[in-house]
């Protein structure tokens, strides 16, 4: 391996043990409860905002790594002599990247990335950037090669209530109480570094999360099958199996990863969401 550290923010998503394994390090954004901060993945995890949440009826507020706190991250990497390359949450969605860039300038030899995306739609660039520092491949290749899967990333989730985005303003009541009715539980799409509604599936959680599962992935012929991520929040350990046992029928993928929702996934969604997230042959539409 050469001399490039891969870093990230702790809204990818990637387990202790993928950590470990790819040798990646983490900075964590902020999430704030009531009138305490806390460091997303440190000292707070989503089951303390699903507690938080049933008993105020207040959503936590995430905040993105200030300048200062990129800066610090930065530098032990940077005196012992490495190359980072780090990769943040979508800039539309959080002003991590734009802080982040500005702490880069202070160093030669820091690149930052913007995923366009978030929780293991990120992971996946970050992963396949480790494999590559692996390999020995130059940094600046590295990052040309990230920029060029960024578009190929097929990241999304199924919701089964709206109630944390109706009380985060990205839904209106109108809309929440008409799925509520009509029991629909929204595909979120994340597209052009946005998130945006897809598909609205309706009936229970479990028999939807089959459905959605299947329609993703299809016959497979376009997905890189190295790897794919089913990340969930808070769900049923059954009906997770259940995806995971899905998404090995459907396609011959190397390895298929299980990984829990990281608190600005959760913060946003609530419990109860789960997707399927894998990169694709060719740019998403």
């Amino acid at each position: 391996m050469n001399n490039i550290v891969i870093t990230g923010d702790s809204t990818c998503d990637l387990s202790p043990e993928l950590r470990e394994r790819y040798n990646i390090s983490i900075l964590p954004l902020g999430v704030t409860l009531g009138d305490k901060t806390f460091k997303d993945g440190v000292d707070i995890v989503p089951d303390d905002i699903y507690a938080h949440h049933a008993k105020t009826g207040e959503l936590p507020k995430t905040t993105a790594a200030n300048v200062g706190e990129c800066i610090d991250f930065f530098k032990p990497f940077v005196d012992d002599g490495k190359t980072v390359i780090h990769f943040t949450i979508s800039s539309s969605m959080s002003s991590t990247y734009s802080n982040a860039c500005l702490a880069a300038e202070e160093f030669e030899n820091v690149y930052v990335i913007d995923c366009a995306n978030l929780s293991t739609g990120s992971g996946l660039l970050v992963i396949n950037a480790a494999e590559m520092a692996m390999k020995g491949i130059e940094a600046k290749e590295i990052v040309e090669k990230i920029e060029k899967m960024k578009p190929c990333v097929d990241a999304s989730f199924v919701i089964d209530s709206l109630e944390y985005l109706h009380k985060g303003g990205r839904c209106s009541a109108l809309a929440m109480l008409g799925a509520n009715l009509l029991k629909l539980k929204p595909c979120i799409e994340v597209k052009n570094g946005a998130m945006g509604v897809g598909k609205k599936y309706r009936g229970k959680f479990a028999e939807v999360l089959m459905t959605y599962t299947k329609e993703r992935i299809g016959d497979g012929s376009d997905i890189d099958l190295d790897r794919i991520f089913v990340t969930h929040a808070g769900c049923d350990t059954e009906i997770v199996q259940s995806v995971v046992d899905l998404v090995k029928e459907l396609a011959p993928f190397k390895e298929v990863f299980l990984t829990r929702a990281g608190c600005t996934v959760s913060s946003h969604c609530g419990a109860n969401t789960l997707g399927v997230l894998f990169v694709r042959k060719h740019p998403v539409e």
